[in-house]
This record gives C-alpha cells, sequence and structure tokens, in this order.
C-alpha cells in the first residue's frame, strides 16, 4: 500500500526530544533532555519538505520525545501547517498531558488522529500490570471520544507483557466503537532504554499469534503488504457483537481490490466513509463486480449469526505488528524498503537508520533563515561553545541514571560518553 494509495507510511515529525515518562525501552538518545525544542521556522521547513518529498495525503506523526512538552500554540501551528499542506497529522503521546481541551484544540487545527502509548515499559506509577493501565487506556479513549479523531494505541512488546498481548486485545476489540488501529512494536536493541537483546521469545511470529489467540480467530497479516514483512505486518478485523472477524479473508480478491483501487484516496473520518468510499471505488469497476458478490456472501453468511446479535452493527479495528532494527543490525534491504521515515534536517531518512545515528542529526546545529545558527543543547551541556555531553542529574534517564543510580552517590552532575 505504501507508494501506492499512500505517499509513504508515515514520517515521524518530532517536535521535541524531552519526554516525562523514562521507559524501559527508549529510542530516544541519552542526549535527549539536554535538547532544546528546535525552533518552529525549522519544523516548518521540516514540514515543507515532507511535502515536497512526498506530496498531499502524507501521515505525519508528531512525535517526540513527548509532544505535549512543546508549548501548547506552537503545537497547534504545527499541526495546522501539516493540515493547510493537505496531509494527515497524528499526535503521538504518552497521554499524561493530552486533556480533552488540548486535544480539542489540536482537532480544530486539523488534527486526524492520536496514537496513545501505553504499556508496562513506562513503569507509569501505581500501575503494576496490564490489566491495571486498562484503566488509563479507557480514560484515554474517553477524552477522545467525539472530537472526530482516529484513535490508535501503541504496546511495546517485551517478555514482560508478551503474554499480556491477547487480553490486550480483547480490550481493544471491547472499545472498537472509538479504538481504529492496536499497533505492537516489538523490543528492539536501540535508544537509551535498560532493556537491550531481545529474548528469541518475543519475535513478529509470536506477537501476531498473540494478537490472534488474543482475537478468537486466524487473521490474514499477509494479503496486504506495507513495506517489508520483516519490519511491518497488518491485519484488519470485523468486530461484530463482540466477536472478530477476518476482514481480508479471501486474498486474491481483496490483493485485487487493493491493487485495482491503488490510487483510491482514503478518507481520515469514520470507518462508514471508508466502507462507502470502498464501495463506490468497486461499483465504479466493473471487473471487480463479479468477484465483488461473491467476497461479499461470503463474508456476510460467515458473520450472519453475530450480524444477527449485534442488529447488524459492524466495527472495524485494524492490527499491525512493526518490528524496529537494532542499532548494531541493519539490513540494507530493510531499509532501501523501508515506509516509516523520520523528518531531519537532510530531509526524511529510514526511522531504523536515523535511531542508529540520532545524535550525528539531533547534535548538528540548525542553519536558519537569516544566516545564523541555532545550537541545540543547553548552554548546561556546552563548554566553550562546542557540544560536551555534561548533563546535570536531573537530565540522565534509561541506562546512564541506571547507573548513576547504582552507585549510590549521586554526583551533581555526569559525563556521558
Amino acid at each position: 500500500m505504501a507508494g501506492r494509495r499512500w505517499p509513504v507510511g508515515c514520517v515521524s515529525l518530532e517536535v521535541t526530544q524531552r519526554c516525562n515518562l523514562d521507559c524501559d525501552l527508549c529510542y530516544l538518545s541519552e542526549r535527549s533532555e539536554a535538547l532544546r525544542d528546535i525552533p518552529l521556522e525549522e519544523v516548518f521547513r521540516r514540514i515543507d519538505r515532507i511535502h515536497a518529498e512526498y506530496g498531499a495525503g502524507t501521515d505525519i506523526q508528531v512525535s517526540g520525545g513527548e509532544p505535549t512538552l512543546r508549548r501548547g500554540e506552537e503545537l497547534v501551528e504545527i499541526v495546522r501547517r501539516i493540515a493547510q499542506l493537505g496531509m494527515h497529522a497524528s499526535l503521538f503521546t504518552n497521554g499524561i498531558l493530552a486533556t480533552r481541551e488540548r486535544l480539542a484544540a489540536l482537532a480544530a487545527a486539523g488534527l486526524t488522529g492520536v496514537a496513545f502509548h501505553v504499556d508496562l515499559t513506562q513503569r507509569r506509577r501505581g500501575f503494576e500490570s496490564e490489566r491495571s493501565l486498562d484503566a488509563l487506556r479507557l480514560a484515554y479513549i474517553e477524552r477522545a471520544r467525539g472530537l472526530g479523531l482516529a484513535v490508535f494505541f501503541n504496546t511495546t512488546v517485551f517478555e514482560g507483557n508478551l503474554r499480556d498481548v491477547p487480553a490486550i486485545v480483547r480490550f481493544f476489540a471491547h472499545h472498537a466503537d472509538v479504538v481504529r488501529m492496536a499497533s505492537f512494536q516489538v523490543q528492539a536493541d536501540t535508544g537509551r532504554g535498560i532493556l537491550r537483546e531481545r529474548p528469541p521469545a518475543v519475535n513478529q511470529g509470536s506477537v501476531i499469534a498473540a494478537i490472534e489467540r488474543g482475537a478468537g480467530t486466524r487473521l490474514d497479516f499477509d494479503a496486504v503488504a506495507t513495506g517489508h514483512p520483516c519490519c511491518n505486518r497488518f491485519a484488519v478485523a470485523w468486530v461484530v457483537g463482540g466477536t472478530l472477524h477476518d476482514a481480508l479473508a479471501g486474498r486474491a480478491f481483496v490483493r485485487r481490490f487493493m491493487d485495482r483501487t491503488a490510487r483510491v484516496p482514503v478518507p481520515r473520518g469514520s470507518a462508514g466513509e471508508v466502507a462507502r468510499k470502498f464501495l463506490a471505488a468497486g461499483l465504479a469497476r466493473p471487473q471487480l463486480w463479479a468477484g465483488g458478490i461473491a467476497w461479499f456472501a461470503r463474508t456476510a453468511w460467515r458473520l450472519r449469526h453475530d450480524l444477527v446479535r449485534a442488529r447488524g452493527r459492524v466495527r472495524k479495528l485494524s492490527f499491525f505488528v512493526h518490528s524496529f532494527m537494532d542499532a548494531q543490525a541493519l539490513d540494507e534491504a530493510r531499509l532501501d524498503a523501508c515506509v516509516f521515515m523520520a523528518a531531519t534536517q537532510d530531509g526524511p531518512v529510514s526511522m531504523c537508520a536515523y535511531n542508529a545515528r540520532r545524535d550525528e542529526y539531533l547534535l548538528r546545529p540548525v542553519e536558519l533563515a537569516d544566516g545564523g545558527h541555532w545550537n541545540p543543547l543547553h548552554a548546561a551541556a556546552t563548554r566553550e561553545g562546542t557540544p560536551a555531553a555534561v548533563y546535570p542529574i536531573k537530565l540522565l534517564k534509561g541506562r546512564a541514571r541506571r547507573e548513576a543510580l547504582r552507585e549510590r552517590v549521586m554526583p551533581p552532575r555526569r559525563s556521558l560518553p
């Protein structure tokens, strides 16, 4: 789909490197907390560059760090700029500062979606299990309800919560009236997090198997391709009366339909709008009629009992499994096929390549329109005009903080390699 139905999978636009959590798995650099927010001028330049590279219809993840740590009025202006260029902006947040009022203001500026990241790797106080985190997930769902936003959830999967994935799937299915996509990201050895090598049991296949256990049915994760199969796997389920059914069953017709309608833009409204758009596209292509009627009849027959019980109400829930590469094990073939890009001062680059070399991009001064240069490092982290990795202890996170705590005696400042 990426490169055909959409110009690219998505582009991550990091508007801050600061975060208000310290996750066991984190792609950020150990230097991130000492970096100032890039100037709005540079953010706009990167948005314009994304538009020039991929055009209207591009999905942009407004992310960080935690993007809601950016000044509220600036975040609104960033979303408005994306929307004015005909691109789609989604807020990727841990939800702590994403109040309903803030989400409403961003929606008014053109925000089309919000992705909440909630899982055990974040070590939120008072939440000791994935099941206890359901209360937080529900609170976030209610914050976004009725704002016209597509609601997604991101879950990082590691050894400590792989067994909980089926229950998480069932939770999202129960709330499929609001939740549109559940994204599961497999642990990777990149960034400042304290968890490093991925256990053999945690992999793309085991996560898909866990999703299917939660769904109570097999789901076709190979009917539709989105980039390299070792990076991304995608499936869709119909949720009917609480029961999940594979929405991509009948792979041959699904692929033919996707191929013949590849240039049809997908609206960012309700699932009903998407269904009407696809129905119209199918009706406009007589070569799809025979296969479409047969596919629809088989689908209706499979769902018949649940359709009666649910009075014909059908929800759609998409599942996405993303496997980032370890920073020291990049595969050139996967990088070449990458559809998940990161915006940098040099233009969009593969997210995995960016994660592996973050400091090369982040510590470099940014040239401004007036010819001046903006230094990303705070004065406290700069010595004699050159970047020096000298941080106040309060800015340590991830491995560096764990090492400092292990020493028991906290120095006022700590040098990082």
